[in-house]
């Protein structure tokens, strides 16, 4: 293997110092809390004395609920240490936060918190991780900074990257900037691959193929609380027999193609409802809008509103309900696919015993879409024409709804084992006792 290139990331340093004004400007655009900017710049407090603690980052809400599994399982395991998640937003941090509050007083495991993630500038990487002192970094997915790599790195921290993902398309980006990748890589101890195809494209960045393994995909190990479940079945009895499909995880662009299939299916069934579940919490009130111009009657969660008969779209405008929504709709849309973002995790209805329907752009689940797809659990739809189309269908037909079901739930249990696996190369990354 090629021998690091400090000169790569030495390069990419004085680019975003000449950057320094823009990202400021947009740093100070975000809705963030106060305490974002400070730690913006690596300013968190110091690890107390004698403090253990282990670091993951994850990007925003969605690599947050899909690291739980993960969290829970290294709190089980590490109980004497704190785990700090960083996250880029503040939909991030509010999932963390309420994560961390439904463990309090539980007993169980160790302490959970919270800092935003520095700007990958080296002053900021190097205070941070200094602040921090974690015993081990875990970056999620595809989170590859190179200065807070290498600041791990100098501090004698051992990075590992988990459930690694490389889509085709980050893959042609990222290809482009290979000496910085390749040097940034050289500083990861253990690469955990979702699948043989993201394995070979980190490899062909730089990573080395004896710290690459492929374990699969955390996204199989999904577990459903009890509480999600009790809120699913409240929900679905206070809504009777009335035909339910949810969208979740949706954006701009897609919202409309969604409430136009809504308002075809109504046509047949007149006593439908959407559940429709946006992504982001800054587009509430903007989808509110569009049900409106729409002419669909609406009830809003956030505001305890109850749909009545003749209300035609539930909105899901609170955070972390997203699960336990799922459940509560004989069918389920997961979003992100009708628009060119990729798509979300098509495993969560799944492991629901929910039906999954799903656009076309699904890059960033084209593993877990393939294994769907070969299984029978996944119906995909090219518009809301189409879709219209397969939800008059499929809510014309219990037994396929039922064998959709079976099928998805059948996928989840077959592929279960990644988080085994992963722990298993973290263990041997920790310090030992």
């Amino acid at each position: 293997m090629p021998a690091p290139r400090p000169w790569a990331r030495r390069g990419y340093a004085a680019a975003l110092y000449l950057l320094a004004p823009l990202i400021w400007r947009r740093v100070w655009r975000e809705q963030l809390p106060g305490r974002a900017r400070r730690e913006r710049l690596g300013l968190i407090p110091p690890a107390g004395e004698g403090e253990r603690t282990l670091w993951l980052h994850c990007a925003s809400v969605g690599e947050v609920q899909a690291a739980r599994p993960l969290i829970e399982v290294l709190l089980e395991r590490w109980p004497g240490h704190r785990l700090v998640v960083t996250t880029m937003t503040a939909t991030g941090a509010e999932r963390v936060l309420a994560l961390a509050g439904n463990r309090s007083g539980s007993g169980s495991g160790g302490e959970v918190s919270h800092h935003f993630v520095p700007l990958d500038f080296p002053g900021a990487a190097r205070r941070f991780v200094a602040r921090l002192r974690p015993e081990l970094a875990i970056f999620f997915e595809t989170e590859l900074w190179p200065n807070l790599l290498a600041a791990c790195d100098r501090a004698g921290v051992p990075v590992a990257v988990v459930n690694g993902r490389l889509s085709p398309r980050g893959f042609r980006g990222y290809r482009r900037l290979r000496p910085l990748m390749a040097e940034a890589l050289s500083h990861v101890a253990w690469l955990a691959a979702k699948s043989e195809a993201d394995a070979r494209r980190f490899i062909e960045l730089g990573m080395a193929p004896p710290r690459t393994t492929v374990v699969g995909s955390l996204k199989f190990d999904i577990t459903v609380g009890g509480k999600a479940r009790e809120v699913s079945e409240r929900l679905r009895t206070r809504l009777g027999e009335r035909p339910v499909w949810v969208a979740g995880s949706t954006h701009p662009g897609e919202d409309e193609q969604l409430l136009a299939a809504h308002a075809r299916l109504r046509e047949r069934l007149p006593d439908a409802l959407l559940v429709l579940v946006p992504r982001h919490p800054r587009r509430f009130d903007a989808v509110a809008a569009l049900c409106r111009q729409a002419d669909l009657t609406l009830a809003r969660r956030s505001r305890d509103e109850w749909p009545r008969d003749d209300t035609a779209v539930y909105l899901g405008d609170t955070m972390g309900e997203l699960l336990a929504l799922y459940g509560v709709a004989d069918l389920a849309f997961v979003g992100g696919s009708l628009v060119p973002i990729g798509g979300h995790n098509l495993l969560e209805p799944a492991a629901l015993g929910t039906p999954v329907l799903t656009g076309p752009a699904l890059a960033n689940f084209s593993d877990v879409a393939e294994v769907m797809r070969e299984a029978g659990a996944l119906v995909e739809v090219e518009d809301a024409e189409t879709l219209a189309t397969e939800l008059r269908r499929l809510f014309g037909d219990r037994e396929e709804r039922r064998r959709l079901a079976e099928a998805g739930r059948g996928v989840v249990a077959a592929n279960r084992g990644a988080l085994a696996r992963t722990l298993a190369g973290l263990e041997g990354l920790m310090p030992t006792e």
